[in-house]
């Protein structure tokens, strides 16, 4: 039986691979290679901060693979010079 979005977003978000993922998040915020600034956008609640953005996206995206968002996020937010 499917898991319903509801269930995967809540198994997701309390499973060690989404720790994983805060902790990369955070690392990255800290980071000052990394452009983590959050700017505001319509779809989304402007009060969420860097790390829940990306992890309630990976939640509610089951199809994603996190290694390969996480790649491609590092890539879109590296500061160039």
């Amino acid at each position: 039986m499917a898991l319903t979005a509801n269930e995967y977003r809540r198994n997701f978000m309390a499973s060690e691979e989404a720790t994983a993922i805060k902790q990369e998040l955070e690392r990255m915020i800290t980071d000052p290679q990394y452009n983590t600034r959050t700017f505001y956008t319509p779809l989304q609640d402007e009060n969420l901060s860097f790390v829940e953005k990306h992890l309630a996206y990976l939640g509610n995206h089951p199809k994603l693979k996190p290694s390969e968002y996480l790649s491609n996020l590092r890539l879109m937010t590296k500061n160039r010079t």
